[in-house]
C-alpha cells in the first residue's frame, strides 16, 4: 500500500503541467563544499554538518550577493523527490539572487525518499530522526554565515509540507514562519508501527478539535514559553494524495497554536480560483494564512507562489522583516486583587517610527494563575505562555500611540502581574 501510495505522490507531483520537478539544471553530481564556506551562486554538498541520525543530505544554495547576517530559508522535497531537485524545480535560488538569504536543501537517502513525519521520534524536540539532521544544517549555516536567528524559515511540498508543519512544532525556537504546500497537520501521520504512511490521515478522516491539535504542537517541546511561528497552508480542494480537509485541520491547528480566532480577519482572492484567510491579523504577515485552490489536486505548486511566500516571510526586500523591530515597543501592567481572583491592566505601546498592523502580545502569567475572561484582545491559552490577540478595532498602532487591554485571572496566591512580554514576536521594555 506504501509503496503504491509514493507512486501515486511521484506522478502527480512530476507529471502536470507547472509542477516542481523539471529537468535538473546540472545533473552532474554537487560539488564538495569548502571547508569553511560553499561557492557561491552553485548548488554545493556540505557534508559533516553535525548531528544526522537519519542520514540525510545536505545541499546549500549561496548567491553571489548575500546579505550581512541572511536570512536562511530551509526548502523541504516531496516524496521520491532530492535537494536537487528541489532546487531546479522552485525558484528558490533565483529569488535568494535577488534578496540575498541563504537556502538549504534537505534530501532523504531512505528508499522512499520520504521525510520522516511519522515516528515518535520524529515528533518531539531532538528526537533522533530528520528533524534532528535538519536543524544541524540550520545551525551550520548560522555558524558559518553568522546568519539572522531572527529570519530562519522552512517551506515545503507534500512530504516536506509535512516536514514543514514538523519542523515547526518541534523547533518553534528556531524557525520564524513555515508555509507547507499540499501537507497535513502536525502529529496526523503518527504511526507506532514504524510505518511511514498513515492512511487515515492522508484519507482525511483524522479529525480533532483545535485545542487537540494545538496540544500537539505544544507536546512536541513540553515547557517551551517563547513566541511561536506563524504559518501558511497551501491546499487544492480536489486533492486525492493528502485529502482537503486536511487543510481545515491544518488552520485548526495553527490558529490554535498561535492563538488566534478561527473568525478570518481578512478573505480575499488574489487569483482566480483562489480563497485566501488570514487569521489574527490582516497583513501579508498575519499569524496564519490559508489558501484554497478550487478544482486543484496535489500537485498544486506553481511557478509564483515562492514569491507569494518570500512576501508572507517579509522577506522580499533586502532588509529584515516587518514591524516592530527590536526596542519598537513597552508594555506596563498592573493587577489588582482580591482573595482568589484578579483584574490586570496592560497597556502596549508602539514606540517605533511604523504603524503596527495586527499585533499578538505574548506573556507568561505567574505559576496558579488562569484567565477567566477579557477584553479589548483574545486569550489563549488561559495559563501559562499566553498570547493576547488584537480585536477588530484595534488591530492598528500608529507610531507612538498605545492600546489598553485588560483581563480577568483566578490565582493561588501569586497576584503579580507578568513581567516579561513580545510583540509579534519582538521583546518589549517594561516600566
Amino acid at each position: 500500500m506504501f509503496a503504491a501510495l509514493v507512486s501515486l505522490l511521484a506522478t502527480t507531483v512530476l507529471s502536470a503541467p507547472g509542477a516542481v520537478a523539471r529537468e535538473p539544471v546540472d545533473s552532474a553530481p554537487a560539488a564538495k563544499a569548502a571547508a569553511v564556506a560553499a561557492p557561491t551562486a552553485a548548488l554545493t554538498e556540505i557534508t559533516g554538518f553535525g548531528s544526522n541520525p537519519s542520514n540525510l543530505q545536505m545541499y546549500l544554495y549561496v548567491p553571489d550577493s548575500v546579505t550581512a547576517n541572511p536570512a536562511v530559508v530551509v526548502a523541504v522535497h516531496y516524496c521520491t523527490g532530492s535537494g536537487p531537485a528541489m532546487y531546479s524545480g522552485t525558484e528558490y535560488a533565483s529569488l535568494a539572487d535577488t534578496y540575498g538569504f541563504i537556502v538549504v536543501y534537505p534530501s532523504v537517502t531512505r528508499a522512499s525518499k520520504c521525510f520522516d513525519v511519522s515516528s515518535p521520534q520524529a515528533l518531539k524536540r531532538g528526537g533522533g530522526s530528520d528533524p534532528v539532521g535538519i536543524k544541524s544544517m540550520v545551525d551550520w549555516v548560522t555558524r558559518t554565515y553568522s546568519a539572522d536567528t531572527d529570519r530562519i524559515f522552512a517551506t515545503g511540498i507534500s512530504s516536506g509540507a509535512m516536514m514543514t508543519n514538523v519542523l515547526l512544532g518541534d523547533y518553534p525556537d528556531v524557525f520564524a514562519a513555515g508555509a507547507a504546500f499540499s501537507g497535513v497537520p502536525f502529529g496526523c501521520f503518527a504511526t507506532t508501527d514504524g510505518s511511514e504512511w498513515n492512511s487515515a490521515c492522508s484519507g482525511g478522516t483524522v479529525l480533532h478539535t483545535p485545542q487537540e491539535w494545538g496540544d500537539l504542537v505544544r507536546n512536541a517541546y513540553p515547557g517551551y514559553t517563547g513566541p511561536r511561528p506563524r504559518m501558511q497552508v497551501w491546499h487544492g480542494t480536489e486533492d486525492d494524495v493528502l485529502r482537503y480537509p486536511n487543510f481545515g485541520e491544518e488552520t485548526d491547528q495553527w490558529t490554535n497554536v498561535l492563538g488566534v480566532g478561527r473568525t478570518p480577519a481578512a478573505t480575499d482572492s488574489p487569483q482566480s480560483g483562489w480563497t485566501r484567510t488570514r487569521y489574527g491579523a490582516i497583513g501579508d504577515q498575519a499569524p496564519v494564512e490559508a489558501v484554497s485552490l478550487q478544482g486543484v489536486g496535489h500537485n498544486l505548486y506553481a511557478w509564483g507562489m515562492a514569491a507569494r511566500v518570500l512576501t508572507f516571510f517579509g522577506l522580499d526586500s533586502s532588509g529584515p522583516g516587518p514591524q516592530p523591530q527590536p526596542g519598537a515597543c513597552k508594555v506596563t501592567a498592573t493587577t489588582s486583587a482580591w482573595s482568589t481572583g484578579l483584574t490586570g491592566s496592560v497597556t502596549i505601546t508602539n514606540t517605533g517610527t511604523s504603524r503596527v498592523e495586527g499585533w499578538r502580545l505574548g506573556f507568561t502569567l505567574p505559576s496558579g494563575q488562569s484567565v477567566t475572561n477579557g477584553w479589548g484582545a483574545t486569550y489563549a491559552p488561559a495559563s501559562g505562555a499566553v498570547t493576547a490577540t488584537n480585536a477588530t478595532y484595534n488591530g492598528t498602532i500608529a507610531a507612538n500611540a498605545s492600546v489598553s487591554i485588560g483581563y480577568q485571572a483566578s490565582h493561588t496566591g501569586n497576584s503579580s502581574p507578568p513581567t516579561a512580554f513580545t510583540l509579534n514576536g519582538t521583546a518589549c521594555s517594561g516600566t
